[in-house]
């Protein structure tokens, strides 16, 4: 398949995923199309054994998009890259079907692995701006990581994820769409901490004025008695 080919038949996958796409042309603007041609080509190098050309290759294709695929990377079908500036996906990442990342995300290794050394992510998740994933971990299918989190434990399915480090707070209530570009609409986890140590701290002076209230009560009593 040529560039060009490969190009329309990416229409439909950014149409669904980003409203600023007004028709055909625009579509060799995204400069994941680029990046993901060419990694097409660099991932069949790589698994016939040229190493070394194929990452000349892709990173000549990384200083032109700003994208860096790594060839031994294994990507799925409908993966969508909005912007893509400063994306990083790591030799041993996995990525499944459907999956929509945003710029400045890294699919990345702690430093202290060998073997499966990258996250792999199930299909349909959505990865928001400058979210870094890294390790050896899995994604959930399904699920939504927010902008900016860290995320260094596997998550399971369904699963909403904020913070460093990356927490779930969301998980099988309500069914995790990835093709909502709805980036910052997360439960805030400090929030919520606060909101509960808020309402624990209100429970226990309710607590503690109805024990002094006994007591009151009691000393009253006690003191009616010796009268």
């Amino acid at each position: 398949m040529g560039f060009r080919e490969f190009a329309k038949s990416q229409f439909d996958i950014i149409k669904d995923r980003d409203p600023a796409l007004k028709n055909q042309k625009e579509v060799y603007l995204y400069p994941y199309v680029r990046a993901l041609y060419w990694y097409r080509i660099t991932h069949q190098l790589y698994k016939e054994g040229n190493f070394y050309k194929a990452r000349k290759i892709s990173q000549k294709i990384a200083r032109k998009t700003g994208i860096e695929i790594h060839p031994g990377a294994q990507i799925g079908k409908g993966l969508f890259i909005d912007h893509g500036h400063g994306v990083v996906i790591g030799e041993t990442t996995i990525i499944g079907d459907n999956v929509t990342i945003y710029q400045g995300v890294t699919l990345g290794g702690t430093g202290n692995e060998t073997g499966k050394r990258h996250p792999t992510i199930e299909d349909n998740v959505l990865i928001s701006a400058g979210a870094k994933v890294l390790g050896s971990i899995t994604i959930g299918k399904n699920s939504k990581i927010g902008a900016g989190s860290v995320v260094v434990s596997d998550v399971p399915p369904n699963s909403t994820v904020v913070g460093v480090p990356g927490r779930v707070i969301k998980r099988d209530g309500t069914r995790i769409q990835s093709l909502e570009l709805d980036q910052i609409d997360l439960p805030d986890p400090v929030d919520m901490d606060i909101e509960k140590l808020a309402k624990e701290n209100a429970e226990l002076r309710s607590a503690l004025n109805i024990f002094m209230e006994h007591c009151k009560r009691v000393e009253d009593a006690a003191k009616g008695d010796k009268e």
